[in-house]
């Protein structure tokens, strides 16, 4: 691993708040002056497996037998919520500068394990759902759960979960398909058109639920059976009886799905949801998705009105695959074009941003960026990220460009989305992994402690994340170049009573720098660079600084 210093910059910043007497109302929390607004549009996401961050809880570790020899890494590795909060409370996001952290599915795993052909694995991922109604007891207690979201938004840090409507988990011995009426497990997509991509199975042994039918169905008979020897069918029965009354929605599977994926809302008040197998579903189904997710949220925001964090409305994220940005608000299927945002999505992951990252110098990246969010994407938003759970052609394969890769990624107009491990330089590449496993080792924490050049990355990650957390101007703002070599561009973010105005520079030497801002800070302005701590005043339009890094972040100080 080589750590190459690509991105050479400096950032200046101010930024001022007030909230007019009608912003504040008994629902949402007034904002004190100068405190940052959180916006999706510029958030820094961190995403995790559950499985694979952290385990705090060796007693959970072995549940259902699941006790069989697998793949390399595709058993429970034993992560666990009471990691994640574990971390959360030690201040590792905060520090890192999240403010959102996406986990992979809670919900109760096939019991089984199964082989497609990459070796024999369990549901360590999360992806294979046996129970929408219940939380997987490898990954903790609906006790641990509502520790993990309470901690989260005591430190200002909003909790994504993963939801999953189009396909049930494989079949195996213990874990029988589902009745006919809810899936098909005969068809497989072939990917030709729109039809051969979503009214089809992903791959063999993977039933698909029939997303698009309103026919009425009884619940299936092996959930049944689990409510009753656990003691809850009757309480269950009667919360789908109430849901059906209330949205006057068809028995169809469905809209049990989501009755019990929105229940994640109103019972731990969870901020958003990234969504599976986007593009595999009928559109329309993410539309009524989204009206229900959003009545759910509105629901817990009236029960709880002592944890209303903002006035944020219920965030969804899709997974179209292979989405780019360039296709705007349509993904193109060949015969049809489909747009996602419609009533639906605030944004979708942009698996294309990648490519632009290794394709294009960094002023035609962010112009692209902004031009096409202010634009065709006004109002919308996209994820970017360059490494991912299920991409194996990310990025820095080979982690040689961690310093690059951060400076990318939480430079870029866009939401950010940080991949576990990404800032700790984590391995992935895996000998004797099969397929995306290599993707998914446990989160390498022992590299942190020992490894001073590890440190020194994260160091980085740190630093540049920090300051995307504390000025929207530079995920959510517009991008003006200021000068091509040296290469500097303004950010500027206006919203409400809220203005922020960051500089930054990219291929700054170290040693002496003097920085015209004449145009931005008036005369006497004080600042501070975040990255050195060094301060400075602003003097004939200029701010003087000398320190030994290639980095600057200013600020007001």
């Amino acid at each position: 691993m080589k750590s190459i210093a690509l991105s050479f910059l400096f950032l200046l910043s101010i930024s001022c708040n007030t909230l007019t007497s009608s912003d504040q109302t008994e629902e949402t929390p007034v904002l004190a002056e100068n405190e940052t607004p959180f916006v999706w549009e510029g958030a820094n996401i961190y995403f995790l497996l559950t499985d694979r961050f952290n385990n705090a809880d060796p007693s959970n570790d072995v549940n259902f037998g699941r006790n069989l020899e697998t793949g390399v890494l595709r058993g429970f590795e034993g992560g666990d919520f009471k990691g994640i909060t574990h971390k959360i409370n030690e201040g590792y996001f905060n520090d890192l500068g999240v403010n959102a952290i996406w986990m992979t599915p809670v919900v109760e795993q096939i019991h089984g394990a199964t082989d497609e052909g990459t070796g024999r694995t369990y549901g360590y991922h999360g992806y294979w759902t046996k129970d929408w109604t219940a939380i997987d007891p490898n990954f903790g207690t609906r006790e641990d759960l509502q520790d993990l979201v309470t901690a989260a938004h005591e430190n200002g840090i909003r909790i994504l979960l993963d939801a999953v409507i189009n396909h049930t988990g494989p079949v195996t011995e213990e874990d029988p398909q589902w009745p006919d009426e809810w899936v098909r497990n005969e068809t497989p997509c072939t990917y030709k058109n729109y039809e051969t991509t979503v009214t089809c199975t992903l791959v063999e042994n993977l039933p698909d639920i029939r997303t698009e039918s309103n026919e009425e169905v009884a619940l299936p008979p092996q959930l049944v059976q689990k409510w009753k020897e656990e003691g809850r069918y009757e309480q269950e029965v009667a919360e789908l009886d109430e849901f059906f009354e209330r949205t006057g929605h068809p028995r169809a599977p469905r809209f049990y799905i989501m009755k019990w994926l929105t229940d994640y809302i109103t019972d731990f008040g969870i901020d958003g949801y990234r969504v599976d197998t986007v593009k595999h579903t009928e559109e329309y189904v993410w539309q009524e998705f989204k009206e229900l997710a959003d009545h759910s949220f509105a629901e817990y925001k009236r029960n709880n009105p002592e944890k209303v964090l903002d006035d944020n409305e219920f965030y969804l994220v899709g997974e179209v695959y292979n989405y780019g940005i360039s296709g705007g608000q349509n993904f193109d299927f060949g015969d049809r074009k489909v747009n996602y945002f419609d009533n639906a999505f605030n944004s979708l992951i942009n698996f294309e941003f990648k490519w632009n990252a290794q394709q294009q110098e960094p002023e035609a990246l962010f112009q692209k960026y902004d031009g096409l969010l202010n634009t065709e994407l006004k109002d919308y938003g996209t994820v970017n990220y360059l490494s991912s759970h299920d991409d194996g052609q990310p990025f820095d394969r080979e982690r040689e460009k961690p310093y690059e890769t951060a400076s990318l990624l939480l430079l870029s107009p866009g939401t950010s989305q940080i991949y576990y491990g990404d800032e700790s330089a984590r391995s992935l590449t895996i000998d004797g992994t099969v397929g995306d496993a290599t993707l998914r080792s446990m989160m390498n924490w022992e590299d942190l402690e020992k490894d001073k050049e590890t440190e020194e990355i994260l160091e980085h990650w740190q630093k540049l994340g920090q300051f995307r957390a504390a000025h929207p101007a530079v995920g959510a703002g517009r991008h003006e170049v200021i000068s091509r070599e040296p290469h500097y561009f303004v950010r500027r973010y206006e919203q409400r009573d809220h203005k922020d105005v960051v500089i930054i520079g990219l291929k700054v030497p170290a040693g002496d720098k003097n920085i015209m801002v004449g145009n931005i800070f008036e005369e006497g302005h004080q600042l501070k660079d975040a990255y050195s701590g060094e301060t400075g005043e602003v003097k004939d339009g200029l701010i003087r600084l000398n320190s030994p890094y290639e980095y600057v972040l200013l600020e007001s100080n």
